[in-house]
């Protein structure tokens, strides 16, 4: 492809990654850009150059060796719910904003162990961010069949440094607070790890169905070739240790790195995104080596004894077939992979530089001075650091050539930043660990990995005439750098990973143990051990004594801050502490406060340098420490007994105050309930009076009207009887005086001989009654009192009936060990509303203020106490049409009535 007309494209692939960063930047808090999908893709970052080319490299080389990179990730995801939340909290309440700051605010500020870790991180990354330059160059001249050219300004790789220096200068330094989120450059790297995987899979789809007929061709064809199963095979026990250790190197690296830490924690917006990137990161790594193998082998098949470069079988495959528009998207998928982690590495890198190196060790001016050190000098260090990182990856590249492959060097940058391990982790779980170990650690394992490494590496790792890599130091065999104290069969990179982190370890453990840390120190291992204790009052549990004045501190802030910032976070200090502005003595919490607030801006040593230049600082002693850390523990404990007391006594007052609600319902409704029921019994009091009066005073009424009115006189007394059999019924059951003798019994029967007496009514309504049911259904209960409930809802249901085509249908089944009994009718229904309180004694339905209800309302309220004697239920179930009542009983008696 025309070299022009490839940078033409590259120029607008650049263009668009300008335009979704600045989209994003605007956006701010849009749910396109702040969403856990979007944090997940970010992780990706992890995959490079070297998973895109490199993976098939090595595959095509040693056949499965490039799996334990990925496997320890996976591996180790499920982990991040509680170690990378834990992270995210300790960095969140400290505005951390490197790894560099994290690893020397828990050793008690230290700057020295801050400008450490950052030049080791130095040291691992800028290698490997020439070897994405490299990478970019290569398949540039690939795709253009174009040689690489001597002269700088010839290379089209010069070009794309210097964009890609000025994207990550410009976007990775909107903020002098390096703990803010840049929404821009995350959305522009996710959206990066979409296009990655796409170009991915759409080639290894290709190669695997189009090129060849599927994995079984490809496997058949490849198993024909040489040495084929020497090199696909995981081996014995020396190969699985080699295995083993890769993957740990990998698990380590997934933490560490800074460029994972720079999107995992520093941009991580909301802690639950981690249960999005639990199971999609693993998933993302998983489709992304599903092909690897194929494309490797299929590249095996194809270029079969001709001399090219393994890691770019990707780009020759499609090149072999003249699909050039495939070729150009698995270059841009290449090139997506290699920015990414330029950018993001090189942002993270300019902030460890400028805030651990130049700013505590007063490079860019005093920091006590008061002209020196600003916000605008801050940033455009941070602007040249990024610049200026990119540009120095590319003359190393350019002049040295770097001749390695890109798993090789990548897999050094891993064992290199894994020194930082033991003092990472040990910073998380245990509180002895010290400043002094740390520091001592880290030291020993780098000289450790260079001697087993690094140098072995810059005199040539296959140059067999080097005294050094064959004999060893002065001589020693035990001394060799590939086979120290005899350990022969491990492979460079796990051997120096195994020896380095082994002598770092003990280091780390054996000086932390020997010499205890200053106050600071341990006050910050409780603050990181136990951050979730402490991260509602993270101030509370800072430990400082001495003199300071909230003035002094104030005019500090605004250097960094701003006035209306400064005064903006000094009444959120106010608030939050209910502390009187007017006071002028300084405490401990405004003292954390306060250095939180600038460690964002110049690191954490550099903001404990400046705090303690505006105040006096009193010595503790570690027994204080302790001491103070107990108490704080204890108010700690309090202080959620406390909450958890007001929360119960907030719910009791809740649960009090429905209660009484219900009560002055209760009430109420008892009120209603005796005035109906007053009514009810004045009602055939007063029919029967009226009809006894009229026989008492008039002799002279004909038979027939006399024999009329004597009828009315026996129906309303026996109206007013079944009203007070009713009131005694329900006094009984409620007071346990009612008792019931069950039996079995048929329910069939019992239902016909429940429907016999209603007959009447039935046919003056013109209602068809329609029983579903078994002939014979037995089940224990006490007739009688079955019949009155039955009896009550079938008087209920031809009551609301209507008038023409009434139906009611009861249908008797068996389930588990009860018998269910529903009666359905198909009149107006009921409220869903009211469904449960129609069963109360007390009930009047609000809908009944218009119209008086009819009857007394006690017959449900009786058959609920009836069916509850018996252990079954009843309820009101949901209806198409009508209303639909269902009751259980017993199937046998072994259920206890």
């Amino acid at each position: 492809m025309n070299s022009i007309a490839l940078l033409v494209i590259l120029s607008g692939y650049l263009a668009v990654l300008f335009y979704i960063a600045h989209w994003a930047e605007k956006k701010g808090n849009s749910k396109w850009t702040n969403n856990p999908y979007v944090y997940t893709l970010s992780l990706a970052v992890y995959c490079t150059a070297w998973t895109y080319y490199g993976s098939i490299g090595v595959a095509a080389e040693s056949g499965l060796s490039f799996l334990p990179i990925y496997l320890g990730p996976i591996i180790i995801a499920p982990s991040w719910i509680l170690i990378l939340r834990k992270i995210i909290r300790i960095s969140r309440v400290n505005k951390i904003s490197s790894i560099a700051d994290f690893i020397s605010l828990r050793y008690g500020n230290s700057r020295f162990l801050g400008a450490i870790v950052t030049i080791i991180c130095l040291t691992g990354i800028i290698p490997y961010i020439s070897l994405q330059l490299k990478a970019i160059s290569e398949t540039f001249h690939v795709v253009t069949n174009t040689p690489t050219s001597k002269y700088i300004f010839d290379d089209t790789t010069t070009l794309v440094a210097v964009a890609l220096a000025l994207f990550a200068s410009y976007y990775g330094t909107r903020y002098v607070d390096a703990s803010e989120k840049r929404k821009g450059i995350v959305t522009a790297v996710a959206m990066e790890s979409v296009l990655k995987l796409v170009f991915f899979v759409i080639i290894g789809v290709y190669v695997t169905f189009f090129v060849f007929d599927g994995f079984d061709d490809i496997y058949q064809k490849a198993s024909l070739l040489e040495n084929f199963k020497e090199k696909n095979t995981i081996g014995g026990l020396p190969q699985a240790i080699n295995w083993f250790l890769l993957c740990v190197l990998s698990m380590f690296a997934i933490f560490l790195l800074p460029r994972q830490f720079q999107v995992s924690v520093i941009e991580n917006n909301r802690e639950n995104h981690i249960n999005t990137a639990v199971w999609l990161f693993p998933l993302y790594l998983l489709i992304f080596n599903i092909f690897v193998y194929p494309i490797a082998w299929g590249g095996n098949i194809l270029f079969d004894g001709k001399n090219v470069n393994s890691d770019t079988y990707s780009l020759l495959i499609p090149q072999l077939f003249d699909e050039k528009t495939l070729t150009v998207m698995v270059f841009l998928g290449g090139f997506s992979a290699a920015i990414s982690m330029i950018v993001v590495s090189s942002i993270g890198l300019s902030t460890m530089i400028t805030n651990n190196i130049l700013i505590p060790y007063n490079l860019l001016g005093k920091l006590k001075s008061v002209d020196a050190v600003s916000s605008k000098s801050i940033l455009n260090s941070r602007k040249i650091g990024i610049f200026s990182l990119i540009i120095l990856s590319y003359f190393i590249y350019r002049f040295f050539g770097l001749d390695y492959n890109l798993v090789s060097i990548g897999l050094v940058a891993f064992v290199i930043i894994s020194q930082l391990a033991p003092a990472f982790f040990g910073a998380l779980f245990w509180r002895r660990g010290s400043r002094l170990g740390a520091v001592y650690s880290i030291l020993v394992g780098f000289a450790i990995c260079i001697y087993t490494l690094l140098i072995p590496y810059a005199i040539g790792i296959t140059n067999s005439s080097s005294n050094f890599i064959s004999e060893g130091f002065m001589g020693f065999n035990l001394l060799k750098p590939f086979q120290l104290f005899g350990l022969d069969y491990l492979q460079p990179v796990p051997h120096a990973l195994f020896w380095s982190l082994l002598f770092n370890a003990v280091t780390y453990f054996a000086v932390s143990v020997s010499f205890k840390g200053n106050y600071r120190e341990r006050n910050y291992a409780e603050m990181f051990v136990d951050i979730n204790k402490y991260i509602t009052n993270h101030e509370d549990a800072f430990i400082w004594k001495g003199t300071a004045y909230r003035n002094d501190i104030e005019k500090v802030l605004i250097r960094f801050l701003g006035e209306e910032r400064t005064k903006r976070a000094m009444n959120i200090f106010n608030v939050k502490y209910n502390v009187d502005k007017k006071v002028e003595l300084a405490d401990a919490r405004l003292i954390k406060f306060a250095e939180n607030l600038l460690t964002g801006h110049i690191g954490t040593a550099s903001a404990r340098i400046l705090i303690s230049s505006v105040v006096k600082e009193e010595k503790i002693t570690l027994p204080e420490v302790l001491k103070i850390l107990e108490e704080s523990k204890e108010n700690i404990i309090i202080n959620k007994k406390l909450t958890e007391t007001s929360n119960e006594l907030k719910e009791i007052t809740a649960k009090l105050q429905n209660a009484n609600e219900s009560l002055m319902i209760k009430d109420k409704q008892k009120d209603e309930f005796l005035d109906t029921v007053t009514h009810e019994l004045r009602t055939p009091i007063t029919a029967i009076r009226a009809a006894s009066e009229i026989l008492h005073d008039d002799d002279e009424i004909p038979e027939d009207l006399k024999k009329q009115f004597l009828q009315n006189i026996i129906s309303e007394s026996d109206r007013l009887n079944r009203l007070i059999d009713k009131i005694l019924d329900l006094e009984k059951f409620e007071t346990g005086k009612q008792t019931i003798n069950p039996s079995k019994n048929n329910l069939v029967e019992t239902v016909e001989k429940s429907i016999e007496p209603l007959q009447q009514l039935i046919r003056n309504k013109n209602i068809t009654i329609h029983i579903e049911s078994k002939d014979k259904i037995n089940a224990y209960y006490d007739e009688d009192r079955i019949i009155q409930v039955v009896t009550n809802l079938l008087s209920n249901a031809i009551k609301f009936c209507p008038d023409s085509e009434g139906l009611i249908t009861i249908q008797i089944i068996e389930k588990d060990n009860f018998i269910h009994t529903f009666v359905h009718d198909n009149g107006k229904g009921i409220n869903p509303n009211d469904f449960e309180a129609i069963f109360e004694k007390f009930y009047q339905s609000t809908n009944q203020n218009i119209k008086k209800p009819v009857g007394s309302g006690l017959g449900l309220a009786i058959c609920k106490q009836i069916i509850d004697h018996h252990k079954g239920k009843i309820w009101a179930q949901p209806s198409t049409k009508g209303a639909c009542i269902v009751f259980t009983l017993p199937k046998s008696k072994n259920i206890e009535i």
